[in-house]
């Protein structure tokens, strides 16, 4: 893997030229290759391979990235973040900017390395993930395996000062449903979202479900906790 990438080369800060457009280099400081395009090998629930032009190229991606990837034997192109150690160089594939992007800032939360933020967004899309961080819902985060909710509010804390709706490229919830104070706008509302967390929900997920009630506003409490639960289920 070092020779096949030009370790050596790489950590004296010189780039290796890659045969073909199938790879590109990057010059602004997130890594030499800034995406793969190729042909899917083998995928597996961490990790791809491409094939880039006879070279297969392992990529670590989330269990999210492996089912929305197109099957064996198709192109594809990942945005791709570069991590080199002494004893390892790693790709981290995204099938969008806008993953690699909350992926990027998820790694710079102390205790939260790339396997960790993979961990993430294995169970929260980026756009959910962006939501989760701005509603201050830790425990949709805490889903993620190995992720507790100490490390989940510790991300919260840290990121959510820094994805304004505009950082976040105006997310589908974040668009349609606000913060958690927008969203709960009313004294039944909020109550039925308070009753939803104590039952185990996420905040995220319970905004959700009480904001997709038609005519919520016209209902009591308990009303729109019923009505919220059978869009749940």
């Amino acid at each position: 893997m070092k020779r096949m990438f030009g370790y050596d080369k790489l950590k004296k800060g010189n780039a290796t030229q890659q045969t073909g457009a199938d790879a590109a280099c990057s010059g602004t400081g997130d890594g030499m290759i800034a995406y793969v395009k190729g042909i899917i090998d083998d995928i597996a629930e961490d990790n791809v391979v491409v094939d880039v032009g006879g070279v297969g190229m392992n990529v670590k991606i989330s269990a999210d990235t492996a089912a929305r990837l197109p099957g064996v034997g198709q192109p594809v192109k990942l945005y791709t973040y570069t991590s080199v150690r002494e004893d390892a160089f790693w790709l981290y594939g995204f099938l969008s900017r806008n993953d690699l992007e909350i992926f990027k800032k998820c790694i710079t939360v102390s205790g939260i390395g790339p396997k960790g933020a993979l961990s993430i967004l294995s169970v929260l899309d980026a756009d959910s993930l962006r939501f989760a961080i701005v509603s201050g819902d830790a425990k949709a985060i805490a889903k993620a395996p190995g992720v507790g909710t100490k490390t989940a509010e510790r991300l919260i804390l840290e990121l959510k000062g820094k994805l304004e709706i505009d950082d976040a490229m105006i997310s589908r919830e974040a668009a349609v449903y606000g913060t958690a104070h927008a969203a709960a706008d009313t004294p039944q509302k909020q109550e039925a979202v308070a009753a939803l967390v104590s039952l185990g929900y996420g905040q995220a997920e319970a905004l959700k479900a009480v904001n997709a009630i038609e005519n919520a506003d016209a209902m009591d409490s308990g009303a729109i906790l019923k009505a919220a639960l059978k869009h749940l289920f």
